[in-house]
């Protein structure tokens, strides 16, 4: 038998006998992935892990709190042996194979009738691997191999390409904060698949270059007091492509609902009759600070923190922001588009109670290789931005979780 290659086939266990002999540790790895098929299955062991005791309280499985005997393997469908007495392992897989049962043994592959492949999910699809030298076997390699092959499925490196006809649709897909490696797996998956990618100056540039040549590139970029694409053409230019059946992803950067204006492309969207999927983002407010040492939150220093736009001065009558009581509040204050309104916020937070010696920075091009970090105070905050010419994107945090962590730029 070990001069042969195993057979790979995928057993359909819903509703169907397995047993389990042994609770431990390979028995509380291997449980999930039966219980997901839908296995009736019957757990034999006098003692549990505390993970498999909490399945067996579920009713995910029956636990039949005790050893192994002989007739256990009968009118069953499929056997894992995972007990830790060699003996009783040995006489189980003799009975499974009178019953002509395929059983899985932890301790001795080679006595087994059935190897259980390394596996590995995603977007509905199952990666089992084997090894197919049973003298060489190297869970290692093969455990490798399976995860290479996922990782490249997830993070869209590794495509296979549709044969069926996709449904059109568009998807807003938040890039995170600009490092190419903090977009979601999800985010990365649909990128990799799309015919159309509208995207803007704060989304993830460097993935762009990983897309086939034939995906057109829309530049929706909104530069800062500069040139910008009006998002009534963005929608236009949503709606028109997925109209042509095509799959379009609008890339953003940081999350697409936090001050990205994603709702009113969804809403656009949604009016012209177009499915819309939103793949959150992770939030240019918390990661940026944390790319640059700086917690939001810290036991002892900051129970709470607040996110804010500062692309409208505080004395400007379109202000929605009451920054009085901003003023009051003794936790994080995290300000995203505020590098030409800095100094007129830090003065207004000190005319309402802040202290001008409250420490304040500003992170420029957060969690790219551009990144740079500036120390400063509220009193000192205007001249900071003067003095070290700091320029959009920038994420400023104010308050005393500044000074916990150490500057990686001191």
């Amino acid at each position: 038998m070990a001069e042969h290659p195993a057979y790979p086939v995928g057993l359909r266990l819903t509703g169907r006998r397995v047993v389990v002999l042994g609770g431990g540790e390979v028995a509380q790895r291997r449980l999930p992935a039966l219980i997901a098929a839908g296995a009736d299955i019957t757990l034999v062991s006098p003692e549990v892990t505390p993970s498999v005791e909490a399945m067996a309280d579920a009713g995910e499985l029956t636990w039949e709190r005790r050893p192994y005997a002989d007739g256990d393997l009968t009118d069953i469908w499929y056997a894992l042996i995972a007990t830790s007495d060699h003996d009783a392992n040995t006489r189980a897989s003799a009975e499974a194979e009178r019953n002509r049962v395929w059983c899985v043994r932890s301790d001795d592959a080679d006595e087994a009738t059935a190897w259980t492949p390394a596996t590995g999910h995603s977007e509905g699809v199952t990666v089992a691997v084997l090894t197919t030298d049973a003298k060489g076997r190297d869970p290692r390699h093969t455990a490798a191999i399976r995860d290479a092959v996922v990782e490249g499925l997830r993070d869209g490196t590794l495509v296979a390409p549709h044969h069926r006809t996709r449904a059109p649709g568009v998807a807003l897909v938040g890039g995170g904060p600009g490092d190419p490696d903090l977009i979601t797996v999800r985010g990365r998956r649909l990128l990799a698949a799309a015919d159309v990618v509208i995207t803007d100056h704060l989304g993830p540039r460097d993935l762009l270059t990983e897309l086939p040549p034939n995906v057109e590139v829309i530049d929706a970029a909104k530069l800062p007091y500069g040139r910008f694409m009006a998002q009534e053409a963005i929608n236009n230019a949503l709606i028109e492509h997925a109209k042509q059946g095509k799959s379009v992803v609008r890339l953003k950067g940081g999350d697409p609902f936090v001050y990205g204006r994603g709702m009113e492309e969804v809403q656009a969207l949604a009016e012209a009759g177009i499915a819309c999927t939103v793949v959150p983002g992770i939030s240019s407010s918390i990661s940026v600070p944390g790319a640059a040492g700086i917690p939001v939150t810290h036991r002892g220093v900051a129970h709470e923190f607040t996110v804010v736009s500062g692309h409208i001065a505080p004395d400007d009558e379109r202000s929605l922001v009451d920054w009085p009581s901003l003023a009051k509040l003794t936790g994080t204050l995290v300000i995203l588009m505020g590098v030409a309104t800095i100094a007129k916020v830090a003065e207004t937070l000190i005319a309402h109670g802040k202290s001008p010696d409250t420490p304040l920075a500003l992170i420029q091009e957060g969690t790219t290789a551009a990144q740079r970090r500036v120390d400063a105070t509220l009193a000192t905050a205007g001249e900071a931005v003067l003095a070290h010419e700091v320029k959009p994107p920038a994420v400023i945090v104010i308050g005393e979780v500044v000074n916990v962590g150490p500057n990686p730029s001191a």
